[in-house]
């Protein structure tokens, strides 16, 4: 039997992110086989997922005005819950799934699985418990909230209040952080950036993703100053690699392009400045290593709240152009990181390093609990 069975779908990497951080969490805690990821969506139908999937990304990229109309529509629209008949295939494959694995828990990070468990267990099918991971912060879809979970879990105290005004029982939000790799928890007493007050370069992080704007005129402006170090994360763009190892040749101060890595955790933790973005995952990952963050692009509907929530903390700042954020790195590092220091200080009370453990602890003991009851 798995006892914990985790559901996940690659619409964007936050839920990946925090289906695979769980289940490493849970092997660290339990053993092996102890949890399973399985994306059902890919899996059901892999051709109509990887065609909805370049949907969603030439939406989010290329028409932001159209996914904020849809994304706007589906909050308020009862139609998916009401109509659950055109997701036949994923329903009856994860009852399949469910029989085959008889897991002791379920856990969705990705806000379908729970509408599609929940009609299950209305309709006498399932009996076994479920949460929901939510990976976004202040601005949650009604999607996450509508079916009638065991429990939520909520990456802060902003979400858990929003969550408790559109109805969700206080008692079954759990405030426990966003799963982040356990990599921020085991290295925090040994990672960290040079100290600024004691006169070290500032380090920038710069992750580019596809569809920002003004991606490469940014990288050619960090590269041109040399008030810092830069650090490039470029995926798999290796055009752009190619161009920025050519600009960086001559420069006088270090400079790192990397094209896809899975050192992002310890990059994070040894920079002073992430520029990013704001993805689930990655403002999270920023937060648990107390990284500020530079947000260059805000997909409308999911990741306008991860940049709210730094927004109201007073951390890091909103860079649409190459000239914003070239000027918020500068006032960031001026008097010998002031501005910095302030922002990091900020950071502290967000930070959960150690989410995934708190997380996988809750669940794997829900489990046990649940196969004692059986």
């Amino acid at each position: 039997m798995t006892r914990l069975l985790i559901l996940t779908a690659g619409y964007g990497e936050g839920h990946n992110a925090a289906a695979r951080n769980l289940a490493a969490a849970c092997t660290s805690l339990a053993g092996p086989a102890s949890a399973s990821v399985v994306d059902l969506l890919a899996v059901t139908s892999p051709r109509l997922n990887r065609l909805a999937r370049r949907v969603y990304l030439a939406a989010i990229n290329s028409s932001p005005r159209l996914w904020r109309g849809f994304y706007a529509w589906a909050d308020r629209s009862r139609i998916l819950p009401r109509h659950l008949w055109i997701l036949h295939a994923e329903l009856r494959a994860l009852q399949s799934l469910l029989a085959r694995e008889r897991p002791a828990v379920v856990c969705g990070t990705f806000p379908l699985y729970a509408i599609l468990l929940d009609r299950l267990a209305r309709t006498g099918r399932l009996a076994t418990p479920f949460f929901n991971v939510v990976t976004d912060s202040i601005s949650i879809h009604s999607l996450w909230t509508r079916p009638a979970c065991v429990g939520w879990f909520v990456p802060n105290d902003e979400t858990a209040e929003v969550m408790r005004g559109m109805g969700v029982p206080p008692e079954r939000l759990h405030v426990l952080g966003f799963p982040v790799s356990t990599f921020f928890c085991d290295h925090a007493r040994e990672l960290a950036p040079p100290d600024l007050a004691a006169g070290a370069t500032p380090r920038v992080l710069y992750i580019i993703h596809s569809g920002v704007r003004h991606a490469g005129e940014t990288a050619r402006r960090l590269l041109a100053a040399t008030d810092w170090d830069v650090t490039f994360a470029v995926g798999r763009d290796e055009r752009l690699r190619r161009q920025l190892d050519r600009l960086a040749a001559g420069r006088p101060r270090p400079a790192q392009i990397l094209g896809w890595t899975n050192e992002v955790p310890r990059l994070l933790m040894t920079h002073h400045v992430v520029i990013s973005k704001a993805g689930g995952a990655t403002t999270q990952e920023a937060i648990a290593a107390r990284c500020p963050m530079l947000v260059n692009q805000i997909v409308p509907g999911q990741e306008e709240g991860n940049y709210e929530l730094l927004r109201r903390r007073n951390i890091g700042a909103l860079v649409e152009t190459p000239d914003a954020a070239i000027a918020a790195l500068r006032r960031a590092f001026a008097d010998r990181g002031a501005e910095w220091s302030r922002w990091r200080a900020a950071l502290a009370p967000l930070a959960r390093p150690d989410a995934s453990r708190a997380i996988a602890a809750h669940l794997l003991a829900c489990a046990a609990a649940a196969a004692s009851a059986a």
